[in-house]
């Protein structure tokens, strides 16, 4: 019987020692990197095309700066706690210290999702931002930083 073998790809890229520290560069914390550069440059496209903002860019180029920080923060937090929340709640209650140690592993996608509304929601407010025309900016940037963290899904499985 015919088959494609799944391949046996090391989830890292490369690692080093550093005062007896070993730190990993992993293709999932690629993905994640290479996905909201991705997005930035996109948005940033978007506002700098005129025709399709008849009645001005909902947001400039700073601005947008600025929302990747929060849709960063939005990812982390919220997909760190999603993971606690929904998938080991027992665990990290018995152990919290545990819960900030993201390079150990464990991000919930819907989790990170909602971080993502939550902090756009905040920024959004802040900024006095249409929500809607946010909402429409990173439904365009999001699908290239998805299709990444799926590619990486397979290499960390």
């Amino acid at each position: 019987m015919a088959y494609i073998p799944f391949p046996d790809i090391s989830p890292e890229i490369y690692s080093f020692e550093i005062f007896g520290l070993t730190l990993a560069l992993r293709w999932y914390a690629l993905a994640y990197i290479a996905g909201l550069l991705i997005g930035w440059r996109l948005i940033l496209r978007l506002i700098a095309t005129a025709r399709l903002w008849p009645k001005g860019a909902p947001m400039q180029a700073e601005q947008v700066e600025r929302l990747l920080t929060w849709v960063i923060l939005g990812v982390i937090i919220g997909g760190r706690t999603g993971f606690v929340l929904f998938y080991q709640p027992g665990y990290y209650l018995a152990n919290p210290g545990q819960i900030l140690r993201v390079w150990e592993g464990g991000m919930s996608f819907h989790g990170g999702f909602l971080g993502v509304v939550v902090a756009t929601l905040i920024f959004c407010r802040r900024e006095a931002i249409p929500m809607l025309s946010a909402a429409d900016l990173m439904a365009v940037a999001t699908p290239p930083g998805l299709l990444l963290g799926r590619i990486a899904n397979f290499i960390n499985a």
